[in-house]
């Protein structure tokens, strides 16, 4: 019998990296080892954070303003799934989570890291990833699968409309908090056939 805390999983990366093609599949794999899966999202993954990720991807806002209602549905997101879920014994797989908001907030768009450290500690300093993914491609890779994602019909986020030197930003800031923490962060190179990144991933989810 599994009564244990379970695990936290948080899948990261610039837009078009990949998370969102395998961040099923991990949740899959892991139902497959025999653990009780919570797969989530941020922001997100509460009525309340639904409503506010509609707010932050399409309206524009400053971006201290977006950097609080990020922290406003990500205090909600924990209270209400990440911990019930963790204390219940499940696994979670949650694409982005505060990481994020260190690389678009603070990388991308200059928010003090102070700042975003500040909100960290208030809205859950006691709840941090066992585990965080961090899906990298070079920029121009992630350029051609969102254009080809919108050439398909999907229509372009705010953040996916930014500029090449914002995610240029927001990548670097990625692999400084990876490089930051080696032991909670696994950076995947997720360039690579969708066979090759899963090999790699089920490793990982082996390894933890």
């Amino acid at each position: 019998m599994r009564n244990e805390r379970g695990r936290f999983i948080t899948l990261e990366g610039v837009d078009g990296a990949g998370k969102s093609t395998h961040a099923p599949w991990i949740a899959e794999a892991i139902r497959a080892r025999g653990f009780s899966v919570t797969a989530t999202r941020e922001p997100g993954g509460t009525p309340l954070g639904e409503q506010l990720r509609d707010l932050l991807l399409r309206m524009p806002m400053t971006h201290d303003t977006e950097a609080l209602l990020m922290f406003a549905a990500r205090r909600e997101h924990v209270e209400q799934v990440i911990r019930p879920a963790l204390a219940r014994g499940d696994w979670i797989v949650c694409d982005r989570f505060t990481d994020a908001t260190y690389a678009y907030q603070g990388g991308g768009h200059g928010v003090s890291r102070a700042r975003i450290a500040e909100l960290e500690h208030f809205v859950h300093a006691d709840c941090q990833p066992d585990l965080t993914v961090l899906f990298d491609v070079p920029l121009a890779v992630s350029r051609q699968r969102l254009q080809r994602a919108e050439a398909a019909g999907h229509r372009l986020d705010k953040f996916e409309s930014e500029q090449q030197e914002f995610f240029e930003r927001v990548r670097a800031a990625y692999l400084e908090r990876a490089a930051a923490e080696p032991a909670r962060f696994r950076v995947v190179d997720s360039s690579r056939s969708v066979p090759d990144v899963r090999a790699e991933l089920s490793a990982v989810l082996d390894g933890l």
